[in-house]
């Protein structure tokens, strides 16, 4: 597969880099020493031992090549790894490498290792679109814009409430992923350290405090619980994402320019038509958006594992959930760019609210006018006018002034107020300054 064309420019390069095949070889490694030291520490090693594990096999050569050759004959990559550290070893340390672990304790605890430091640095992208966003809250909270129902002009909101929207999304899926443990895995073949008895579950506990995993209440071999509430806070982040960059490539539509990308040399151009600036980032983003989606739902389905291992369950769960972390620091990436550049163009805000000759505002004036002609002649009325104003391309108010039910009825200062788009935007301003609070609260 072409991956380098179709898959790799939708993630984090720098967390590719990280996540490599000698990235995962460096996070088993670590597992094994790490059981090593805290079985020594028990007495259950020779003294001495962990560290002439450790000398033996730091610097030694995993060949990439031979253990992914070796994965078909087992099903994952810790059997050949396990069986490469052993050769490795001198012979009165073999008896003492991988003792009371099963392959997939390894599997699972090099994941988790391989996902922490993603995890934090996800965690810093979602604060720098945090700051951005609030940068923007700021600077619009009081700039009117269309808000749009069914894709359809509705009534005024503010651009800076439709960023708070967009900000508390992201707060809460970073606040739901930072919620989250990685613990160690480490319960031998079926979970319940046989032949160690008491000594495995003291040993779990101490393994995940020396790798700096979290200690779980069991070993979760068949427990999926940790990566179904990985798969789905990832999932999450990406819908927080992919909205705002569906917002913002509906803004950016021609016929609309509210908004546009940040702009750079190249960036958006078309193959065949010179003049197009297409906003790519937002496609960059909602592509790996959906690609998560997708991740998602194999790891969901993954959930219930038959008995002590998963018959495929289990493997299935290894590639999407590591595209799923690397997927969203790369639409993490672009939507801080994005936010950090965002052009707001307030001009074609205005302009667009007067797209319908002011015809946005009919819901006001009929709430105006009912307690003098009644809510259901209101109504008949403000439609009645809105429609005039589209199509003899009439102000709104205008044509309401000079409307027989109206004319000499309602004061006229009182009836240009109510068709006036910034006298009507509700709680925008404070629900900006409410979504403020709350963003920086913690």
């Amino acid at each position: 597969m072409p991956a380098t064309f179709i898959k790799t420019p939708f993630i984090s390069q720098h967390a590719l880099d990280a996540c490599d095949e000698n990235a995962m070889l460096n996070a088993m490694l670590a597992f094994e020493l790490a059981l090593a030291e805290v079985q020594e520490a028990s007495g259950a090693l020779p003294s001495g031992a962990s560290q002439n594990m450790r000398r033996q096999l730091e610097n030694a050569t995993f060949n990439v090549a031979d253990i992914a050759a070796g994965i078909a004959s087992g099903g994952n990559v810790a059997i050949p790894f396990v069986k490469r550290g052993r050769a490795l070893l001198a012979d009165d340390l073999k008896r003492y490498w991988h003792q009371g672990a099963t392959s997939q304790d390894v599997v699972d605890s090099a994941l988790m290792l391989l996902l922490k430091p993603r995890l934090a640095s996800l965690d810093r992208w979602l604060q720098r679109c945090r700051s951005a966003a609030l940068v923007l809250m700021e600077s619009h909270a009081q700039t009117p814009m269309v808000g749009r129902t069914l894709m359809q002009q509705a009534l005024p909101i503010t651009f800076g409430v439709k960023v708070s929207h967009w900000a508390i999304g992201l707060e809460q899926s970073r606040r739901r992923l930072r919620a989250l443990e990685l613990p160690v895995q480490f319960g031998g073949a079926v979970g319940v350290h046989s032949g160690w008895d008491n000594l495995g579950l003291e040993w779990m506990d101490t393994l995940a405090a020396r790798l700096g995993l979290a200690a779980p209440v069991l070993p979760w071999h068949t427990d999926r619980y940790p990566i179904h509430a990985l798969g789905t806070a990832l999932d999450a982040v990406a819908g927080a994402a992919e909205k705002i960059a569906l917002d913002v490539s509906l803004l950016t539509q021609t016929e609309v320019g509210e908004v546009a990308e940040p702009s750079a040399p190249g960036m958006g151009e078309s193959s065949s038509m010179p003049h197009k600036r297409n906003p790519v980032r937002s496609a960059m983003i909602r592509s790996a958006a959906r690609q998560v989606h997708g991740h998602t739902s194999v790891l969901i389905n993954a959930a219930a594992q038959p008995l002590e291992r998963g018959l495929g369950e289990w493997h299935a769960e290894w590639a999407p959930l590591m595209e799923s972390v690397l997927l969203v620091e790369g639409a993490l990436e672009q939507v801080a760019v994005l936010l950090e550049g965002l052009e707001v163009y307030p001009a074609n805000m205005w302009r667009n609210l007067a797209a319908t000759g002011g015809g946005i505002m009919a819901e006001p004036v009929a709430r105006l006018l009912a307690p003098t002609l009644g809510t259901d002649k209101a109504k008949a009325v403000s439609a009645e006018a809105a429609e005039t104003a589209r199509l003899e391309a009439r102000a709104y108010a205008e044509v309401l002034i000079n409307h027989p039910n109206v004319q000499g009825v309602i004061e006229v200062g009182a009836l240009r107020d109510a068709c006036n788009p910034a006298l009507y935007l509700g709680s925008s301003e404070k629900q900006v300054q409410r979504a403020q609070a709350w963003l920086v609260s913690e």
